[in-house]
């Protein structure tokens, strides 16, 4: 299946944060990004979180007259948010609540103000005021936070020691270190713990459908471990594709590979009638009544005045002997016995040796495996008006093999039909040779009295001189349609 995926358009690079980086940290990354958006990722890359803007502006900026003062933070978020260089052990890193005071009054008046909170609960942010400092540090305060850049006294810090009170240093003012620490809360506290992941090799269909179906402005895309790979967003979707096709051999969409109808169609060179459907912007359509598409791409290396390599000319040869049948085909032109010619002087080889090794290789119908394999090896499908058929075709030399497996092959054009909804499922067992078409058929019941070709038995009808499938075949089908 053909079919566009998550990986094809989402954004690789995502700007990201991990569960231990702090809201000030994640300001700094939205506004350097310019993202709205970004997944919170757990020590294994995998995302734990998401956090939008909107949902940090709230956080920090709705009014709470119950939690101006709380401070959700660890001592490690804390001290890197405030530029502290005091020494950290692995306990720091537990988050813990605080109640922020700034030391800026009378020493009484400021004991007065905190006495009726838990004093292991408090964070107080001071300067050089050695009253505040040591009223702090009596009261058994969690946290004393000095500004400015100035030390306390030695024998303030011995004190904070002796009554288990911890002391760390900012350069900053008090106000930015008031500012900063609010912002120090790390974002796993703060991002939403409900998001939507989808898998990068997810069909795009499906990053559709789940943006509409949770609302939210991005999906998660993840690698098969569950990793981040990256961020998808409704932009996504309107993403260039970054491939396409160029269909070679047949111009209709039915007849591509399954998925074509999802990607842009960037070139067709054909020799097909024409059943496309209509393209969004102008793309190159080659075709030609000539009875292979190797003479139109061989023609293209004659345009561009490119001779192509030998292995490359052989390939296009072998191409133009299958499809017109060793230049015997009704649907055989000058184009193609000239095309046949300078190939083969390129490769070496010559035609019509070279066009028997062929179909000596593969005229028998053993070779496979399957009915199945025989029937689909070559199966095209063709419609007209609301009809729909079927037609594969096989070359042999003999019919002895067709004779072995004709009832298991028509079991197989029956379940076809069926399959695919047909009114008419049929197989040319071409002999190269006798230049004589056996058509087995399983379709509609008054196809008996339109085939007008010799019906040898029921489903199977003998068409003398008809090696083409494009030229003589399909025509005669649909035309049956018309009178049916």
């Amino acid at each position: 299946m053909f079919t566009p995926k998550v990986g094809d358009v989402v954004n690789r690079q995502p700007v990201t944060l991990t569960k231990d980086s702090t809201a000030y940290e994640a300001l700094e990354s939205f506004h350097a990004s310019g993202v709205r958006i970004m997944p919170v990722l757990d020590n294994q890359g995998k995302p734990s979180g998401s956090l939008s803007l909107l949902r940090l502006s709230e956080t920090y900026l709705l009014p709470c007259a119950e939690r101006q003062r709380e401070i959700r933070t660890s001592l490690a978020a804390l001290a890197r948010t405030l530029s502290s260089g005091v020494p950290l052990s692995p306990a720091d890193e537990g988050i813990e609540t605080f109640n922020l005071f700034i030391g800026a009054m009378r020493e009484e008046s400021f004991s007065g103000r905190i006495a009726e909170y838990e004093p292991a609960s408090l964070m107080i942010m001071t300067g050089n005021r050695r009253t505040i400092q040591q009223a702090a540090i009596e009261r058994g305060v969690g946290l004393l936070v000095v500004t400015g850049g100035h030390a306390p006294d030695e024998d303030i810090l011995a004190m904070a020691v002796a009554n288990g009170v911890r002391v760390m240093l900012t350069p900053h003012d008090t106000a930015t270190a008031a500012w900063l620490a609010r912002l120090s809360t790390p974002v796993s506290q703060v991002a939403d713990q409900s998001f939507t992941t989808i898998g990068i090799g997810e069909p795009l269909s499906h990053l559709r459908q789940k943006l509409l179906k949770s609302g939210e402005a991005a999906l998660f895309v993840t690698e098969d471990d569950g990793t981040l790979a990256g961020v998808a967003t409704k932009s996504s979707l309107l993403a260039a594709i970054p491939y396409g096709l160029i269909l070679v051999d047949h111009n209709e969409t039915g007849q591509a590979v399954p998925g074509a109808e999802s990607v842009e169609i960037y070139e067709v060179i054909d020799h097909h009638k024409l059943g496309n459907n209509p393209s969004l912007t102008p793309i190159a359509f080659i075709t030609a009544p000539v009875g292979s598409t190797c003479t139109l791409i061989a023609a293209r290396y004659r345009e561009s005045g490119i001779e192509p390599e030998q292995r490359i000319a052989a390939l296009l040869l072998s191409g133009i002997l299958s499809d017109t049948v060793i230049l015997k085909s009704p649907t055989t032109t000058g184009t193609d016995r000239s095309t046949a010619e300078w190939l083969a002087t390129i490769s070496g080889m010559n035609a019509a040796d070279f066009g028997r090794e062929i179909f000596a290789a593969c005229s028998s119908l053993k070779h496979y495996g399957t009915p199945q394999k025989v029937v689909a090896a070559d199966f095209k499908h063709f419609t007209h008006s609301d009809k729909r058929i079927g037609v594969g075709q096989v070359e042999v030399v003999g019919f002895d093999e067709f004779a072995v497996m004709k009832e298991e092959l028509l079991a197989c054009l029956a379940a076809i039909k069926q399959r695919d909804n047909l009114f008419i499922a049929g197989l040319m067992v071409t002999d190269i040779v006798s230049e004589t078409t056996l058509f087995l058929v399983e379709g509609h019941t008054r196809i008996a009295h339109e085939m007008r070709y010799p019906q040898l038995e029921p489903h199977l009808y003998e068409l003398k001189g008809v090696m083409s499938r494009k030229k003589q075949m399909v025509p005669h089908l649909l035309k049956i349609l018309e009178r049916l």
